[in-house]
């Protein structure tokens, strides 16, 4: 197994840091902390790699908030120069760990997201079913599913475990240093437990943690038709019996070797007639639908950004991206009546806007005409 020292010098460089700073700020560019952190750059960057160097950086407090769409949930902010250093440890030991993962592994990685593991997923549905071929003498298409998640996953990863992982591929004890002093700023009642929701460490965490549960199931149960997207993960099969044996014995892996728990009420078997709620999406054999709670959600947030909208409190262009967003992720789902209503609301409401990407757009076109 190849492992990776002295990698401590290329995470304190300064371009290394600057890189961090870009990342950090992307999207946020007119933020009042970045606004802050920009006026004086080169110093808070110079500050930054001197802690580092000495071994004196400690972080901030994080700030908590809690959000109760579509289910209550606690999130952890950091501090900007926080986001700054976590994308900084991350440009370097990413490319290494993420070597290990497997092909469907599919959240917080470059090229993945909901809608690669949506796709796969259907794939994956084809081949168990043979195409959608019902059963003898009924309406059923044969297959089943195993949907299941870990119970309380980011409350309950334990600090000394990860490290353990991640120190059999990077063996450099300084950037391990670091890793033990982010993990270390989240406060709970158990020492060492836990990962705050909202850290970019924390979602390459769980990566790596639960990359341990993905080879478990794909080189010791030799399972084919597995998905894991966080902490929640789908098998798919040809027969009830052989899910339900895979249940128990990721539920034992989990619980002696990651000290995890499967949960109880979100972990069942069912067939694939009946429908799969996966990301969002409820997919049968040849259709898929939006859960209501996301329409829902995703209403509301328009609602509250067309409010701020009104209030000159942000521009056109906030609207036109989650807009973007939504129908990219909409067009996989069977609601197109849906989404025609939403965006003639939205029309009737801007007409004569026009977002920076739509102008740019123009722009070029207008360019390649004049070269032409």
């Amino acid at each position: 197994m190849k492992t990776y020292r002295n990698l401590y010098s290329e995470l304190c460089s300064y371009d290394n840091l600057f890189l961090a700073y870009k990342k950090a700020r992307k999207h946020k560019t007119l933020k009042p902390y970045v606004v802050e952190f920009e006026r004086n750059l080169k110093d808070n960057l110079l500050r930054l790699r001197t802690e580092l160097l000495l071994h004196s950086y400690r972080p901030m407090p994080l700030k908590t908030f809690v959000l109760r769409e579509p289910k209550t949930r606690k999130i952890s902010k950091s501090d900007f120069r926080d986001r700054v250093m976590h994308h900084a440890l991350c440009n370097i030991i990413e490319p290494m760990l993420e070597k290990k993962f497997i092909h469907d592994s599919y959240a917080n990685q470059k090229g993945k997201g909901t809608l690669a593991a949506i796709k796969r997923f259907e794939f994956f549905k084809r081949k168990i079913s043979r195409n959608f071929t019902t059963i003898k003498g009924t309406q059923n298409i044969k297959g089943f599913v195993l949907k299941a998640d870990v119970r309380k996953f980011f409350d309950t990863v334990k600090h000394q475990i990860l490290i353990g992982i991640i120190s059999r591929t990077i063996t450099d004890e300084k950037v391990l240093w670091l890793v033990k002093t982010i993990l270390a700023n989240h406060k709970t009642e158990s020492l060492g437990v836990g990962m705050p929701l909202g850290n970019l460490t924390s979602q390459f965490f769980a990566n790596v943690y639960l990359n341990e549960l993905d080879q478990y199931v794909k080189h010791n149960l030799r399972v084919r038709y597995y998905i894991r997207y966080v902490d929640d993960f789908v098998i798919l099969h040809r027969s009830r019996e052989a899910l339900e044996y895979y249940k128990e014995e990721i539920g034992e892996f989990l619980s002696k070797q990651l000290e995890l728990q499967i949960h109880p009420d979100k972990s069942r078997i069912f067939p694939l007639y009946q429908g799969t709620d996966f990301l969002g999406l409820k997919i049968f054999a040849h259709h898929k639908i939006i859960q209501r709670k996301n329409i829902r959600k995703f209403q509301k947030k328009l609602q509250k950004l067309c409010e701020k909208y009104d209030a000159e409190k942000i521009q056109y262009d906030r609207i036109y991206d989650l807009l973007e967003g939504w129908c990219a992720y909409t067009k996989n789902a069977n609601m197109h009546k849906t989404r025609k209503e939403i965006l003639k609301q939205i029309q009737e409401k801007f007409k004569g806007e026009m977002s920076t990407k739509e102008i740019n757009r123009l722009l070029k076109g207008q360019n390649q005409q004049y070269t032409n």
